[in-house]
């Protein structure tokens, strides 16, 4: 695919997580698909694995998120097998204090697929909202009814 197609897909893409739905994302993550958050918070790792992703990462998020999980891409910027998104959460936690982090997401493709994502944020609206109640590595059924994956 080249960036025009590349980019056409993650907007796609970003419109089903604007309304909730996951299913597009992950039906896209390649099977080695890595997803690396930055920082050095209790979320910050490379999750290596469309397994891990899924389970580890929305797992643990579908603990401490209301349904559903939205996030709001504001920007698309393409280069070869490179697509930046500019986005917002908007999220309450199970607790009712807001989540509506800020997101610079940086995804590689590779033949349709997405190959690898680093996520850049607002490291201390982790901590404070999220990060003492991490769990990561909660159960797959936890974020199959967060993310309607």
């Amino acid at each position: 695919m080249n960036e025009a197609e590349n980019k056409e897909l993650v907007q796609e893409i970003f419109a089903e997580l604007a309304k909730g739905n996951a299913r597009p994302f992950v039906g896209h993550m390649a099977d080695d698909f890595s997803w690396t958050v930055s920082g050095a918070t209790k979320w910050s790792r490379t999750y290596a694995g469309k397994d891990a992703v899924v389970r580890e990462l929305f797992g643990s998020l579908g603990e401490l998120l209301t349904p559903p999980i939205t996030t709001i891409a504001q920007r698309f910027i393409a280069d070869d097998d490179y697509v930046v998104v500019e986005a917002r959460g908007k999220n309450t936690t199970k607790d009712g204090v807001a989540y509506n982090n800020s997101y610079c997401f940086v995804i590689r493709m590779a033949g349709g697929k997405l190959q690898e994502l680093t996520e850049y944020l607002d490291t201390e609206m982790v901590t404070t909202v999220l990060g003492a109640q991490a769990n990561l590595g909660a159960t797959l059924s936890g974020s199959r009814l967060l993310l309607r994956i």
